[in-house]
C-alpha cells in the first residue's frame, strides 16, 4: 500500500498518454472499436510497466526490474501483429500501401507503447520525489505526464512532403496512346474511351526536390507508392476492380529526380489534390542523406 497512489496515477497517466498519441484518421486504421481496444489495452500493460520500475527499484527488488524490462522487450512482437494485419488487409486496398508504408506504421505502434511506458516512469519518480508534498504531489505528476507527452508526440512527428519538396500542378497531353506529364511518359493509355475520362477528370503535379537530402528520398520506390496510395485515400479515385488504367501512377524523371503523379480522383478539385500530396509523411525508411558523406558532398 505504501506505492498505492504512485502506481495508480503513474500506470493512468501511461494509459491516457496511449490514449492520447492513438488516432484515427484517412488511412482508417486502427479500425474502431476492436482496434482501441488491443492498443489501449497494451498501453495499460505499458503503463503499468513503467509505474511499477521505480517502486521496483526503490524496494531494492532488482529481479523484478529485470523482469519488467524483459516483458517490456515483448511489445517487439507488436511490430509483428501490425505488420501481419496490415498486410493482410492489403488484397482489399484498391491502390496499395506497399511494404514500406506498412513497416513504417508497424514500427510507430511499436514505438507509442515504449512512450507510454517512458510517461508512466517519469510519473512515477516525480510522485515519489515530491512525497513530502501530500497530494499535491498528484498534480505536479500530472502535469509532467502531460508535458512529456506532447513533447514526446511532437519529436515523433516526421516530415512531410512539404517539407522537402515543391508541389505543383501540371497540364497532362497525350501523344498518341501516351500520357505525358512535362517531358516524363507515364502510361500508355490504349482505350479512346479511358483517354477521354482523362481529358476530362484527370488531374497531374509535379513534386520537385528542394535539396539532394530530398532527391535521394523521393527515389524510394515505398515513398512513391505511399504517395500513390495517401492521395488516393484522401481525395478518392474514379476507377472500379480491374480497371487498371485508372491506377493512380507516380514516376520519376531521373534527370532531375522530381515525381510526376497522374490521377484521376473522385472530385476533381485541384488545391484537394495538392493539398494531399503535400501531407504525405515522408516514410522513415525512405530518408536518405547523401550529403552527410564525402562521396555525396562531392557529387553535389
Amino acid at each position: 500500500m505504501k506505492y498505492l497512489l504512485t502506481l495508480v496515477i503513474a500506470t493512468m497517466a501511461g494509459f491516457l498518454a496511449r490514449l492520447y498519441m492513438l488516432r484515427r484518421d484517412y488511412r482508417q486504421y486502427p479500425s474502431y472499436p476492436q482496434g482501441w481496444a488491443i492498443h489501449l489495452f497494451l498501453g495499460f500493460i505499458g503503463g503499468a510497466i513503467g509505474a511499477f520500475i521505480v517502486p521496483a527499484v526503490l524496494e531494492g527488488d532488482y529481479s523484478a526490474v529485470s523482469f519488467l524490462l524483459l516483458a517490456a522487450s515483448q511489445f517487439r512482437e507488436v511490430r509483428n501483429v501490425e505488420r501481419e494485419t496490415l498486410s493482410s488487409m492489403e488484397a482489399t486496398e484498391m491502390v496499395k500501401r506497399g511494404t514500406a508504408y506498412i513497416e513504417g506504421i508497424a514500427r510507430v505502434f511499436e514505438a507509442r507503447n515504449y512512450l507510454a511506458i517512458w510517461v508512466a516512469l517519469a510519473v512515477s519518480a516525480t510522485a515519489e520525489s515530491l512525497v513530502a508534498l501530500g497530494w499535491w504531489r498528484v498534480g505536479v505528476s500530472t502535469l509532467v505526464g502531460a508535458l512529456l507527452a506532447m513533447a514526446l508526440v511532437k519529436l515523433m512527428q516526421g516530415d512531410l512532403i512539404c517539407d522537402i519538396a515543391t508541389v505543383e500542378l501540371s497540364d497532362i497531353r497525350f501523344d498518341g496512346a501516351l500520357a505525358i506529364i512535362g517531358d516524363t511518359v507515364m502510361m500508355n493509355v490504349g482505350l479512346p474511351e479511358s483517354r477521354k475520362v482523362y481529358e476530362e477528370r484527370g488531374i497531374a503535379a509535379i513534386v520537385r526536390p528542394k535539396g539532394p537530402n530530398a532527391k535521394a528520398t523521393l527515389a524510394n520506390l515505398g515513398q512513391m507508392q505511399a504517395i500513390a496510395h495517401d492521395v488516393s485515400s484522401m481525395i478518392g479515385v474514379y476507377m472500379d476492380v480491374g480497371e487498371q488504367e485508372f491506377i493512380p501512377m507516380v514516376r520519376r524523371n531521373p534527370s532531375v529526380g522530381s515525381l510526376h503523379v497522374l490521377m484521376v480522383p473522385s472530385e476533381r478539385d485541384e488545391e484537394a489534390f495538392l493539398a494531399a500530396i503535400r501531407r504525405v509523411p515522408v516514410l522513415e525508411g525512405a530518408v536518405r542523406k547523401p550529403l552527410t558523406s564525402v562521396a555525396g558532398k562531392m557529387v553535389d
